[in-house]
């Protein structure tokens, strides 16, 4: 992928959306870093998917300590501990000394040491780093930290002359070291197309398969059972393309056929088994043309297979040395398209299995549609100036829209998409998750939250491909601002005293709307998109209710651990529902089933609508020879069935050329066949 930006200019871009993070969530600006890198490691497999911010600094004696959070990896029993060093310099990129890399990561080794003793009983039970010294306490109590990662993470570049430190086991425990700079979040933006950028060292045999296509090169090889542990135990979920990802986050553990067919019948796995089916950027070749490195390896079928037999050795102790698995690798040359191209293989590669829609959301009309309305839609403003907020469905895309643009035209698109408004779509399913009354999930994490919203909306098209109106866009926007406000609410009240913000958020926003469903009536979210903030008769009842929620939350009953943990439990929510809370909502923010199901109506009108008009626009927009080739395609009885012989005949009517103008009812049945031959694999 030809490099788009600078490194001094991704850096800038980079410090910039910290800032407005920080700004728009009244976050501290070293907790959006932390958070905007962890998401980043979360995204590229680096970091398993529950990571904790927890900042402890004692700087006192001969054994400093500070961290930032930590996250664990329950499969591979790796605690990850994490530490940052941020100096939010906008101007220049600060060097990051081999002196200030070794004083950081030891600090970190100090507090993990201290943790593995009762050290967690000197803090305040209620604190997130009372949290991370227990847990850390308790996985080592029961002997489950195999592996400790400690990572780094600064907006500084590494200085020239530094050399990795290798830091002591800890009773016994190695620990692995990661330093994440500018320069590695600046390599993962040019590689993000990759979905991340590592490689893996191996020796395969390899048939080169004829493909009749330049667009890839595919190889058929196979891999041995320690091959295949030793490559988990290296890049873990690294390895999993994100969909597969998040598909094994609640699938993990050993498949039982797999188990018994190791334990039994070792010699017969690859028979048995369909194998393994992988993308990558680039392979490195011997002069036997053996691959002897693969470049972004992405596993889109098969994960369950790696990670079976990972964990039949690991937790089984299986003997695993007569495994054999086979694999498809396929080598995408149109780096441009690498990602849409190993979403769309990992989809079709997973038809066959039962995978949940959630797993490839990703793919989802949901987020063309929510886009393109934030693309479209203008924030009421009464000022001159006129703006936007901006959907970032894909990692990176706010900064890649303005890569190949001017000053100018770049300071342009940041007045009509300002940063402040830009949209993640994690961030969104936390937010709508909580409105749906599911904020145990919500303090579950961001993946969680994403998956659960995954499930709701794939729902929601099924049942209603109409349902996804400019009007569900603008109360979706609205719950995105009320969460942000009630942030900066809870971070200036004189009774918190930090940690669970987000939670204490989550369960308000969920009261809210439990309270909105107990009146049997609908929450008008005019108000609060017309002046984008919360209006201040609502926002005094939530100065009382997020103080309510706080005092549930941090006082679990007795046997449901910490605040951390008590929160995730839908336990907690349904305790709070039991509970009158103080909270009142102003009468006429609430309308009543006949005024919301005209607005409804009125909404699917202008729905319709739209939806003609940009199938008209892509009808018109198909180049002829691509009709021509769909067309022949379909005259093959084998593949008529797919649309029918009605349909067929308006296609070979545009395929030769006698419509110039289809009509309405024609693009319908034109953009219904084009639909077939994309989803059966005919246009890329």
């Amino acid at each position: 992928m030809s490099q788009l930006i600078k490194l001094e200019e991704f850096h800038h871009n980079f410090i910039q959306d910290i800032f407005a993070t920080a700004d728009s969530r009244a976050l501290g600006y070293k907790k959006a870093f932390f958070e905007n890198v962890c998401d980043e490691l979360i995204a590229t497999g680096e970091l398993p998917e529950d990571v904790h911010d927890a900042y402890y600094q004692y700087l006192k004696g001969r054994f400093p300590m500070e961290v930032s959070g930590f996250s664990y990896d329950g499969e591979r029993e790796i605690l990850y501990v994490i530490t940052s060093t941020f100096f939010q310099d906008d101007g220049q990129i600060e060097t990051l000394s081999s002196k200030t890399i070794e004083q950081m990561l030891k600090r970190a080794r100090n507090f993990i040491s201290k943790s593995t003793d009762t050290f967690y009983l000197e803090l305040e039970e209620t604190s997130n780093e009372f949290e991370m010294a227990h847990f850390i306490y308790d996985k080592c109590y029961q002997n489950k930290i195999n592996r400790i990662k400690v990572i780094l993470i600064s907006d500084g570049r590494i200085s020239r002359a530094y050399k990795p430190i290798v830091l002591d086991p800890l009773k016994k425990i190695p620990i692995d070291t990661l330093v994440v700079d500018i320069e590695y979040l600046y390599g993962n933006f040019n590689a993000q197309n990759a979905d991340s950028a590592f490689s893996v060292d191996i020796n395969l045999p390899a048939l080169i398969v004829p493909t009749g296509t330049e667009k890839y090169i595919s190889y058929l090889s196979y891999l041995s059972g320690e091959q295949i542990f030793d490559i988990y135990e290296e890049h873990g979920k690294r390895l999993l393309e994100q969909n597969v990802r998040t598909f094994l986050q609640f699938r993990g553990g050993v498949n039982k056929g797999i188990r018994n067919t190791i334990n039994g019948a070792p010699e017969m796995f690859f028979a048995y088994n369909n194998g393994i089916t992988a993308t990558a950027s680039a392979v490195d070749l011997n002069d036997k043309n053996e691959i002897i490195k693969i470049h972004n390896l992405q596993i889109v079928n098969g994960g369950q297979t790696t990670s079976s037999i990972y964990a039949a050795k690991k937790t089984h102790k299986a003997d695993i040395s007569n495994v054999s698995v086979q694999i498809k690798l396929s080598v995408i040359n149109d780096t441009d398209k690498h990602s849409d191209f190993v979403s769309r293989v990992a989809e079709y590669a997973n038809t066959q299995n039962k995978v949940n829609k959630s797993d490839f959301f990703s793919n989802s009309p949901f987020h063309k549609e929510f886009k393109t309305y934030s693309k479209s839609t203008w924030v009421p403003t009464n000022t001159q100036e006129r703006h936007k907020w901006f959907y970032e469905r894909v990692r990176g895309e706010y900064l890649n829209e303005q890569a190949y643009e001017t000053k100018t035209e770049k300071d342009k698109f940041e007045l009509m998409f300002p940063r402040s408004k830009k949209i993640e779509k994690t961030f969104l399913a936390k937010s709508e998750m909580a409105w749906l009354q599911k904020p145990h999930i919500v303090s579950q994490g961001a993946q969680n939250s994403f998956i659960s919203f995954a499930d709701y909306i794939n729902e929601k098209i099924e049942k209603d491909n109409l349902s996804i109106t400019e009007k569900y866009y603008k109360d979706a926007v609205s719950r995105i601002i009320i969460f942000q406000k009630l942030e900066k609410l809870v971070s200036a009240s004189d009774w918190y005293d930090g940690g669970f913000r987000a939670n204490i958020v989550a369960y308000t926003i969920a009261y809210f709307s439990y309270t909105v469903s107990k009146s049997k009536k609908y929450f008008n979210f005019e108000k609060v998109w017309e002046t984008q903030s919360i209006p201040q008769d609502l926002y005094k009842e939530f100065e009382s209710l997020t103080e309510e929620i706080f005092s549930f939350i941090v006082h679990p009953p007795k046997g449901h651990g910490n605040p951390g943990q008590w929160s995730k439990k839908e336990a907690c929510w349904k305790r709070i529902q039991e509970n009158q809370l103080n909270f009142n909502i102003p009468s006429h923010y609430l309308l009543d089933n006949t005024e919301q199901q005209i607005i409804k109506k009125e909404e699917k009108i202008l729905k319709k609508q739209d939806n003609s008009i940009e199938i008209e626009k892509l009808i018109i927009s198909v180049d002829f020879t691509e009709w021509i080739k769909i067309f022949n395609y379909f005259s093959e009885e084998s593949n008529l069935r797919s649309i029918g012989i009605t349909k067929l005949g308006i296609l070979k009517s545009m395929a030769h050329g006698n419509i110039p103008y289809p009509s309405e009812a024609q693009c319908k049945s034109l953009y219904e066949i084009y639909q077939v031959a994309k989803n059966e694999g005919l246009i890329l």
